[in-house]
């Protein structure tokens, strides 16, 4: 039995399968990692600062104009689309066969792709609100030039700074969102882990709460996890569900 016709296996036999994914689950759908080479080679040159500035409660604080811009340039991705592993997700939800989505990634695309039960470590870039007010604001609101003042989008209501509902560096995880992670990781019995190298803490240690049968990595390099799993892929995520699928629905 190979990898990928072991991990149907488990698909098929876990009573309660819930995924963990970070950025590479959403770079194959073309949205760039910023902690990539890349991206902290564009950030220091175009910008001055490494991505965790830039993204960091500190900078929003001292300068919104210049987190706005690299925000808006480099952490919303227009065009995006789900890519293989988030319609298979989807559709393993569909078909009873997964728990819940835990991610650590802002973009959305889980539930554009019909996921149900998405726990959003780090918020979501399609939620905005207002600091001063709590007026909340769609991702259209703080794009428009014309509710901005000098870079900065501002509320209607009350004049106040419209942020994105993202965890900043700098800002803690909202205790709601990890407990239902925690709860949902810790029942399970199956574990996939994708697209992510789990470098990237506090995030990353919400594994130590699993217990059950089996854990799963699929990551294209490996990580400080390798050696706990039950299994291991390092190939491209949305290949590997492509393939996963097609064994299951031949199963049905």
């Amino acid at each position: 039995m190979n990898q990928i016709e072991q991990l149907a296996a488990m698909i098929g036999q876990s009573k309660r399968t819930v995924f963990f994914g970070g950025a590479g689950v959403s770079t194959e759908s073309g949205i760039a990692d910023f902690r990539s080479e890349a991206g902290l080679y564009a950030a220091k040159n175009v910008y001055g600062h490494s991505p965790e500035t830039l993204l960091s409660h500190s900078l929003f604080m001292q300068d919104p104009a210049l987190f706005f811009r690299y925000y808006k340039e480099n952490l919303i991705a227009h065009d995006a689309k789900p890519n293989a592993a988030h319609l298979a997700l989807a559709k393993l939800d569909t078909c009873g066969l997964l728990s819940a989505v835990v991610t650590q990634n802002i973009d959305g695309l889980h539930q554009v792709a019909g996921s149900r039960t998405v726990h959003e470590l780090h918020g979501s870039n399609w939620r905005q609100s207002c600091v001063k007010c709590k007026k909340t604001h769609t991702l259209d609101y703080i794009l428009d030039e014309g509710n901005c003042r000098e870079g900065v989008p501002r509320c209607r209501a009350c004049g106040g700074v419209v942020r994105p509902d993202v965890v900043l560096y700098g800002e803690d995880l909202d205790d709601v969102v990890v407990q239902a992670a925690v709860k949902a990781i810790a029942a399970s019995e199956l574990l996939i882990v994708g697209g992510t190298s789990l470098a990237v803490y506090p995030a990353a240690g919400l594994l130590q709460y699993f217990r059950g049968k089996n854990l799963v990595l699929i990551n294209k390099s490996p990580t400080p996890m390798d050696g706990r799993a039950h299994l291991v892929i390092h190939e491209a995520i949305g290949e590997v569900f492509d393939s996963v699928m097609a064994l299951l629905q031949g199963t049905e």
